[in-house]
């Protein structure tokens, strides 16, 4: 069955033997790239929509799941989502997460006897997607899959949350009490801050400040964006399907990503 694939692994001695073992358990498959890390991950995947996605579960800058997260938001409309399949070291926290998501995966250092198993999984897969009635729900099934690994992989949320974030401003500080922010977003290594007043530069990653936050109050809508769920005024679904946000007391309109568009469903 012809196919084409990216692998995404930065140890090169561990890519390389990938590459030929999948070239002996499955000559028809094209390896159409192989990268470093994740960014480069992402950008390859966009500009050559490979069918299959070898993801390493830890890489330098975006992870694997960071990799496939970003893929799931910005992959083209109408365009079938890649399978994917991480790979990563023995790590049983890791595995029961696969195992619960649905997602595949294969263990470092790769057993042929293994890889074999996902060759015959993913050849199966790409087979059913020919079929209308399943390839149609191809990308409604890859982000259950994502979102239920994201669930199952997420930090800690236990814990004290916050209630006033100190927010530096030069030789200042401003104290800005957590129900006036309406929403947060990533920015390079500091997180945008939000209010109805002004807005402030934190210097923290959203990865490290998702768990300080009560995630009832406040709903992650993009990889980059988390708003105050009482702060939202309306959700607009358009013709295409994309959601776009409107805030009570705030002209900044925000957009939500396919990944979390369940959030919002009429009562």
């Amino acid at each position: 069955m012809n196919a084409t694939a990216l692998i995404a692994e930065d140890e090169p001695l561990l890519a390389a033997h990938l590459k030929v073992e999948l070239a002996r358990l499955w000559p028809e498959l094209s390896i159409v790239a192989t990268v470093g890390h994740g960014e480069a991950a992402v950008q390859k995947a966009l500009e050559l929509r490979p069918q299959i996605l070898f993801l390493d579960i830890r890489m330098p800058g975006l992870s694997g799941l960071e990799a496939a997260h970003a893929l799931a938001e910005d992959w083209p409309e109408g365009e079938p989502f890649p399978l994917v399949v991480f790979v990563t070291a023995h790590d049983q926290y890791a595995l029961e997460a696969f195992d619960r998501a649905a997602v595949d995966y294969v263990l470092k250092p790769v057993s042929p006897d293994r890889l074999a198993q996902t060759c015959s999984r993913l050849q199966t897969a790409l087979q059913q997607r020919q079929q209308p009635q399943i390839g149609d729900g191809a990308m409604d099934t890859a982000l259950a899959q994502l979102r239920s690994l994201l669930v199952a992989t997420a930090p800690s949320m236990q814990g004290p949350k916050l209630s006033v974030i100190q927010a530096g401003v030069g030789a200042a500080i401003h104290m800005v009490k957590i129900d006036d922010v309406l929403y947060f977003e990533a920015a390079d290594k500091y997180v945008r801050l939000v209010t109805t007043e002004r807005e402030h530069l934190i210097r923290i990653s959203l990865r490290e400040l998702l768990p300080q936050l009560d995630m009832q109050r406040f709903w992650q809508i993009h990889r980059g964006t988390v708003v105050r769920a009482d702060a939202i005024a309306t959700a607009v679904r358009d013709e295409a399907g994309k959601i776009t946000l409107t805030l009570r007391g705030h002209a900044d309109k925000l957009g939500v990503s396919r990944l979390y568009a369940h959030l919002f469903k009429a009562m």
